[in-house]
């Protein structure tokens, strides 16, 4: 399974505060902040795994956004794959898809695409039928 997410940044603060709301939305808390190395992480309220982690690439090289990588974050409902897709847009995301049903994957799989501030793709998704 998976231990952990990481998604290169440029800036740090501005990635922080970009994230912190996205994550807020979806119910997800800070697990460490360090901004003298440039990094954040995030977990599922009361799990210590997997975390979603931001920052400034390792090698101190420029960071760049791939084509065909994404991170799929889980949201509870469709009302919280609405909410975090306009708060992402809302906070200056570009949007790659709205909310809706995307049945070529599967029946109930409810999602919604932007790229982050730096360009990373993110998917928010719901397995659910309904709320």
């Amino acid at each position: 399974m998976i231990s952990h997410v990481f998604l290169g940044i440029t800036e740090h603060a501005r990635a922080h505060d970009f994230y912190s709301a996205i994550m807020d939305e979806l119910g997800y808390v800070l697990k460490f902040c360090y901004p003298e190395k440039s990094w954040s992480g995030w977990v599922e309220k009361g799990t210590l795994r997997p975390i979603v982690g931001i920052g400034k690439p390792y090698d101190g090289e420029p960071m760049s956004a791939g084509n065909g990588q994404m991170l799929a974050l889980l949201a509870k409902t469709r009302k919280i794959v609405d909410a975090t897709h306009a708060k992402a847009i809302a906070l200056g995301a570009t949007c790659e898809g709205t909310p809706g049903l995307r049945p070529h994957y599967h029946p109930n799989y409810y999602g919604a695409y932007f790229r982050d501030l730096d360009g990373n793709k993110i998917g928010i998704c719901c397995h659910a039928s309904e709320d």
